[in-house]
């Protein structure tokens, strides 16, 4: 289990360690147009990844798979810190995130397979304690870092946790290993829904972060992208309904309560992201936070979310149940995100923490919840499958908030440029502060000598933000719609035991489960 718990821990760090030294990174490396991409590249090829993970990890076991995960992390922090251009960066991060999504997915899905569903809930909540211990060193660690050292020990110090991790695994980690032959195992992957599945997140998030700043919305090569994107969304169903083993099992989208699980899951994490991404911008942008400052200024959403996911976790396995609980937080999140929207250049700490707790809330409670009830209604063979789908929709879900976010911000302060000429801000300036590149340049806004100009550029970041927010409470409105359709499903305390390997994991129709009402 310590094995398990530190893969999870190095995995959840990166989530929160990077936030808070982006403005430094982009400013250090020369390069405004990477603010998103330094994220998006690594949630993108972990929402890509995970899912193939998982699928291999069926076919060959999960040590082996989970072992070659942690190396490659173990490589591409090496890629990260050594990086010289922000093109060197995100190559880093992309292979990063694809380690990153088997680290996190066939840990689940291992656990998953030793414990029962009533069991598992408990050993769950001990992996949030990871979460809540990298939510709450993550983000100061990494401003401290960005602003005294440098921002590459950021990745150094995943080293030795990932070293450590492999060792502990490699030692002490007893699964079931099918010893399936490599050729055989190569035939049984889904190579077609692999690449379709890549091409479709690829084409989508580049058409959707061109728009509107490289290229026009109605440009030929913007709407080439999107068009080609929804294309092979078509042949990625295709090519699940055929393949012998699909990265997604489609039956899974039989049962009502699974699709309202996964749009729950989607529009989850589309808040918890926004929201951790965009507002340490907003405190340094707005609020002249330090990237320490502003750490510890979203320690209270990473605390809140980590022991409400801890206490969850502890309710479901006492006392079986999880929709009363997915209840509680699609409403809170929905109320926390709607606070949001009233931030403004002059919101006091006092009226923003407790903003964060409400909104935090409501996460914690989503983490855990909906991945049990998803479990709860598929075959046990198929629980890694499960798992990595939302995991996948988790995914991107995150990257397609962090770049839509990024179009919203861009957009939002180049529509400030008059503002900022009204107020007499130089030429110079006014276009240092509009678009994207105004996130890079944080740092500029204190040295800002005129107070009437200063609180004219502070306006501009606090509006353009605005609308993150307002999407972000518009798909939580979404979540609450769509708790109504999840039905209640016993949590049995007998383990059913998962052999992973190709004779074993047969494609599974349609399973029907008895569900209670």
């Amino acid at each position: 289990m310590a094995g398990l718990c530190s893969a999870v821990f190095v995995a959840a760090l990166n989530q929160t360690i990077v936030a808070t030294a982006i403005p430094t990174i982009c400013n250090e490396l020369k390069s405004s147009s990477g603010y998103a991409w330094i994220s998006a590249a690594y949630l993108l090829s972990n929402a890509i990844a995970a899912p193939i993970w998982s699928k291999t990890s069926d076919i060959w076991g999960r040590k082996l798979i989970l072992l070659t995960a942690v190396a490659l992390y173990f490589c591409a922090s090496i890629v990260c810190a050594c990086s010289q251009s922000m093109k060197m960066l995100i190559v880093g991060r992309a292979f990063q995130g694809t380690a990153g999504g088997g680290l996190i997915q066939i840990v689940y899905a291992t656990i998953s397979d030793i414990y029962s569903m009533r069991s598992r809930t408990f050993y769950l909540g001990l992996l949030q304690m990871m979460w809540a211990i990298a939510g709450g060193i993550g983000p100061v660690t990494g401003g401290t870092l960005a602003q005294y050292a440098s921002w590459r020990w950021i990745f150094w110090i995943n080293l030795p946790i990932t070293g450590l991790s492999f060792a502990v695994l490699l030692a002490f980690l007893d699964v079931h290993n099918p010893k399936t032959k490599l050729l055989p195992g190569l035939q049984a992957v889904d190579w077609y829904g692999s690449l379709s599945i890549l091409s479709f997140m690829v084409l989508l998030l580049l058409g959707l972060n061109f728009g509107g700043s490289t290229f026009a919305w109605n440009s030929t090569v913007v709407i080439c992208l999107l068009a080609f994107g929804a294309v092979m969304i078509v042949v990625f169903l295709l090519s699940e309904t055929r393949a012998q083993y699909p990265l997604i099992p489609l039956y899974i989208f039989r049962h009502p309560s699974n699709i309202a699980v996964l749009v729950i899951g989607f529009m989850h994490d589309w808040c918890v992201f926004s929201t951790e991404f965009y507002l340490p911008l907003y405190f340094q942008a707005v609020k002249a936070a330090s990237p320490v400052e502003s750490g510890v200024l979203i320690m209270p959403i990473t605390f809140t979310q980590a022991i409400i996911g801890i206490i969850t976790g502890l309710v479901m396995h006492k006392t079986g149940r999880y929709i009363e609980i997915l209840w509680a937080g699609v409403v809170m999140l929905a109320l926390g995100n709607g606070l949001y929207i009233s931030l403004d250049a002059v919101s006091p700490f006092g009226k923003i923490v407790p903003f964060e707790i409400i909104a935090a809330t409501g996460a914690g409670f989503l983490f855990q919840p909906p991945l049990i009830a998803l479990q709860a209604h598929v075959a046990p063979k198929d629980t890694a499958s499960a798992t990595a789908t939302l995991g996948l929709v988790r995914n991107l879900a995150t990257s397609l908030a962090i770049v839509i976010g990024g179009v919203l911000f861009a957009n939002g302060m180049d529509s400030q440029k008059a503002e900022y000429l009204g107020k007499g801000l130089s030429a110079n300036l006014t276009q240092t502060f509009s678009g994207a590149s105004a996130a890079a340049n944080v740092m500029l806004v204190d040295t800002i000598s005129d107070p009437v100009q200063r609180m004219a550029v502070k306006d501009a970041f606090a509006n353009s933000l605005r609308g993150i927010w307002i999407l972000s409470t518009c798909t939580a409105a979404c979540a609450v719609l769509a708790c109504g359709f999840i039905s209640k499903q016993v949590l049995s305390k007998v383990h059913v035991e998962v052999r992973t390997g190709l004779e074993k994991n047969e494609p599974e129709r349609d399973i029907p489960l008895e569900t209670q009402t």
